[in-house]
């Protein structure tokens, strides 16, 4: 995977990718932000939390510049509930086991923690080539497009799966219209079917990113804690004396 992004049709793919995350998680706040998998695409890039890590298998880019960690997706070292936001750049496509990484990952996110995918899309003119070059590789004629995968993860399959564990689509989008070709040269003449298909056949990019957001039933954001001691500090509570005259006396220590 991580050769392939050094293609022509790699790269077109991840400098798209790349502005898509920029956009998506620069204003999501919190404090800890991890990212699983794919070293080229700096995914945490505009984000601004204290802590970000990098979680791969892969050789690590050497302008790399976050703290890089090695551990298994689906088993993450963190506690439930401990994680302001997770990227997913082709981690679902990539891993042997997606179903296990979305649960990790639903897992260790705070309530309305924030995950945000990547995933080439099957219904696609990459995935019909890909389909088309792994039928021809099986009878030794060729390579495929794309990179090996264990599998490709369809879009509506994907919002399935997130829906069973409590996350709601916040955005979704498609990209990277062109057609499946391997040159720089087929690249530049044909850029201009962006355009046309963002327009007309928005729903078949090659690839597909969405935002999601855990959701907890039952939980609630509470508002800022100096707000609510000014409301205690301005509340009168009345006392009474042995004389049976009541007196109103105030947080600040004056009485009425």
């Amino acid at each position: 995977m991580q050769d392939w992004f050094g293609t022509p049709s790699g790269r077109y793919l991840l400098d798209w990718e790349q502005r898509q995350f920029e956009q998506a998680v620069a204003d999501i706040f919190g404090y800890h932000a991890l990212q699983l998998g794919l070293p080229a695409l700096e995914a945490l890039q505009a984000n601004r939390m204290p802590h970000r890590w990098l979680a791969t298998h892969e050789p690590v880019p050497p302008m790399q510049r976050q703290p890089v960690v090695r551990m298994d997706f689906s088993a993450l070292p963190f506690s439930a509930a401990s994680l302001d936001l997770v990227a997913l750049p082709h981690t679902l496509d990539s891993h042997p086991d997606p179903h296990a990484t979305l649960r990790e990952v639903a897992r260790v996110l705070v309530p309305e923690g924030r995950v945000v995918i990547c995933g080439f899309n099957p219904a696609s003119l990459w995935g019909l080539r890909q389909r088309r070059d792994q039928f021809c590789r099986r009878r030794g004629w060729g390579e495929p497009f794309l990179p090996a995968l264990p599998q490709q993860i369809g879009y509506r399959r994907l919002r399935d799966w997130l829906h069973l564990l409590d996350f709601e689509i916040e955005d979704g989008r498609f990209g990277c219209y062109l057609p499946a070709v391997r040159t720089e040269k087929w690249l530049h003449r044909l850029e201009g079917m962006d355009r046309l298909g963002a327009r007309w056949w928005p729903i078949f990019g090659a690839v597909y990113f969405l935002v999601a957001v855990k959701r907890v039933h039952g939980v609630r954001l509470l508002g800022a804690s100096w707000k609510t001691a000014a409301s205690r500090a301005r509340a009168t509570v009345p006392m009474a004396n042995r004389s049976g005259d009541n007196h109103v006396i105030t947080m600040n220590g004056k009485s009425d």
